[in-house]
Formats: C-alpha cells, structure tokens, sequence
C-alpha cells in the first residue's frame, strides 16, 4: 500500500506541475514576447570594408652584391638617410684589382702581336708586288708559282693580322670586364631614402647568387615619402571597391592616431592561386591585394606595421534605415519557424546548382512592423548596410515602428504573433515606447 501511494502522489505531482506550466505558457503567448522597437529615421549611412595588412614604402630596393668578396668598409647603419650615389659599403677589391691588372697586361699583349702581324702583312704585301714587276717585265726571271706563292703568303698575314686585331678587341672586352667588377666592390645608394634594412657586418663575406641558392642581401633603401598599405581583401569584398575610394587606416604601433588614404590599386589575380593550396590539400581562401596610399604619412612610420584599414565604398546621406538586427527573411507560406526547424530536411534531394537554385521559390527579406501589440512582418528592399543600419529603399516610410531584437526572437517570430516592448535600458529610449 505504501509503494501504491508513493506512485499516487507522484502522478498527482506531476500533473500539478503540466498544469502550471502549461498554464504559465498560455500566459506568456497571451501577453507575447519581449521585443525591443525602434522608428524608422533618417541617417547618414557609410558602407565599407575592412580589411588588414602592413605597411610598406611604395619604392624601395634591394640591394645585393654581385661579386663575392668580404666586407671591408661599412659606411651606413640601419635608419639612416642617404642620397643617390652615396656610398654605402666597400667590399675587398685585391682579387679583381689583380684580375684588371692581369686583363691589362693581355691587352698589351694582344696590341704587340697586333704590330707583329702588321709588320708582316707589309712585308709580304712588298714582296707579292715585287713579283708581279718582275714578271710584268721579264716572265724569265720570276715564274708563275712564285707569283702565286708571294699572293698566297700575303693573304695568309693579312688573315693573322685580322685574327691579332680580333684578339685585340677580345682582351680591350676583358679589360673593361675587369674594371666593371672592380667598380662593383663599391656599393652606392641607387635611390634617395632611408636604409631600412642592414643584413651585414664588417667583416662577412657577401656571395653572389645563383639559380638554386639566393645570393646575400646586402641591405634595402626605401623612398619613405610615398607611404602605401597592402591590404588582404576576401574575393566577395573586391568588387564593391573602386581605384579613388578614401580609406581610414589605424596602425597597431600608433593606436591613437587614424591615417586617410586612398585606393590606387586593386589586384587582378588572387596572392594565393588557388592551384597552390590545392598541392597542399587545404582549402584555398582568395584573397585579393588592395594598395591604399596614405595621405601625408608621418615621418615615424616604418615598413612592415601591422594596419587595419576601412575602404569607404558608398555614403548615403539623410536616407531612411533600419537596423541591420530588424531585418529576416522567411518564405511566403512559411508557417510557424519551430515546425519548420524540425520537419526540413538539412539534405535536399535531386541536383544543385544555379539552374536548381533559380526554380526554387526565394525567401522574401523584410522586417517586422510593431502594431496593436503584434508582430507583422512588412517585405523591405535594402541597399548599402552601414555599420548598423541598413539603407531602406521600398517597404517602409518615415516613422513606422520596426521590432529591432534581440536577434533571436526576430528570427523566430512569425506574422500577427503577440509581442510586448520591453522597458527602455538606461539612456536608451525606445521610439515607440507609447505607442500601440
């Protein structure tokens, strides 16, 4: 009897408690839910797009070396300011001061044998005309085969002679080869700027590159009047920016100070080709490279900060909006959201694609109007989103009074369901606090 009573009374319990709550959830349909409003009003609304990157001069160059020698003389440090021509650093010059030397020497040389094939054109030019004379005047005295052997003999020396003056020119080509890589082991500035870089010491050995091994970076010069920002833009924020659009650029190294720019290029293939993520199996994220140039960048800037920049893409000015929370979409026989959450299939069947797509009825975006102490959902078009408003273009007119969130009853709410404003927070009023 006691196991009886035990299972009585908790039934009776039970029930008890269905009740109340089924009775406390009938109370809260009748009053409805807690929504806050807000009126539909005029603004300036601005559409950007935010993306980040790093700072970098617009014209600077590295400089590497093109011999490879020690470092004798380093005439600069990193920071510093130079001009065209300055020299920078001096490089050990005895090897090719020794190879200019022993060109030189070839040189000479060459112009010797040179004279000496000269010398013997001439005298083979002598005694080829001799032999004509002589047979011109007596064929007796010369026969025929001396004549054709002094003509043979001077046109071999006129070929040495030829070949002496090419080895002439040849060793004069070694000579100036010589002296250009003596020259190199002065390092100059080819630009005006400030030495951004410095990779060596005196005293190391700087190499020359090759095609499978880089050659040493000797250090870089940047023209720091020309300040530019290279930002990463994702590939669906590419198209909204235009060549001559204002940017807003923060810098993480000057927190408190914001920079204008201008957009002055926009990349026409992506940082990363997708086919190179794909040798690595992941996922490829397209990005696009945007060049924004900073307007009267401050002398303190340095290459490489890190920057977040806002491209402004269109501004609309004292133009009906709404708050970008207000506005859902739902479809036009959309019944009640949580009966559809549990019957829709996460997996349609039959295939996809922009031919399927099209053939399927598109949800309608709008927003819920707050009338009567109820919910009715109103179709909007909107344009530019702001930062939180978006443009209203048709649906809505000045002063209709939109249910603004929170985020998760707006997207639950259906048309004609029961709603109650909330109490304004502090130092927030609410545009339609009064009104029913």
């Amino acid at each position: 009897m006691r196991t009886s009573r035990k299972v009585l009374i908790g039934v009776i319990v039970l029930a008890v408690l269905a009740a109340a709550a089924a009775l406390s959830t009938q109370g809260r349909r009748g009053r409805g839910v807690e929504v806050r409003v807000e009126e539909v009003t005029k603004r300036d609304l601005v559409a950007t797009v935010t993306a980040s990157g790093n700072v970098r001069a617009r014209r600077k160059v590295d400089i590497s070396s093109d011999i490879s020698a020690r470092v004798t003389s380093l005439l600069v440090e990193e920071g510093d300011d130079v001009e065209v021509g300055q020299t920078l650093l001096r490089l050990d010059p005895s090897q090719y001061r020794a190879a200019l030397e022993r060109s030189r020497a070839t040189l000479s040389q060459a112009q010797a044998q040179v004279a000496q094939a000269r010398a013997n054109f001439t005298r083979a030019e002598r005694e080829h005309t001799r032999m004509i004379s002589l047979r011109g005047s007596d064929s007796l005295l010369v026969s025929r085969q001396e004549v054709e052997n002094a003509e043979t003999d001077l046109d071999v020396q006129r070929s040495l002679l030829e070949a002496a003056e090419y080895g002439v020119n040849q060793a004069r080509a070694a000579v100036d080869e010589a002296s250009d890589q003596l020259s190199k082991t002065i390092i100059t500035a080819p630009i005006s700027g400030r030495v951004t870089r410095l990779n060596v010491e005196q005293g190391e050995t700087v190499i020359v590159g090759t095609m499978n091994n880089p050659g040493s970076l000797v250090l870089t010069v940047s023209d720091m009047s020309v300040m530019e920002v290279v930002l990463e833009v994702d590939e669906t924020d590419v198209p909204e920016i235009a060549l001559g659009d204002s940017a807003l650029v923060e810098l993480d190294a000057f927190p408190n100070l914001e920079f204008r720019g201008t957009v002055t290029e926009i990349g026409n293939s992506a940082i990363r080709p997708p086919s190179e993520a794909a040798s690595t199996g992941q996922t490829p994220t397209i990005d696009f490279e945007v060049i924004v140039t900073l307007a009267d960048p401050p002398a303190e800037l340095r290459p490489d900060l890190s920057a977040t920049a806002d491209v402004i893409t269109d501004v609309r000015l004292q133009q009906l909006s709404i708050p970008i929370i207000a506005l859902t979409i739902r479809e036009e026989d959309r019944a009640r959201p949580e009966e559809d959450d549990e019957e829709a299939d996460p997996t349609p069947e039959g295939p996809t694609g922009p031919l399927s797509r099209a053939r399927v009825v598109q949800p309608v975006e709008g927003v819920f109007l707050y009338r009567d102490g109820a919910a009715h959902f109103a179709p909007v078009e909107v344009g530019i989103a702001g930062q939180e408003y978006f443009e209203v273009l048709t649906g809505l007119s000045e002063g209709d009074v939109v249910v603004s969130g929170p985020y998760q009853i707006v997207r639950t709410l259906s048309d004609g369901d029961p709603v109650t404003v909330a109490e304004p927070e502090e130092g927030r009023s609410s545009a339609a606090g009064g009104r029913s």
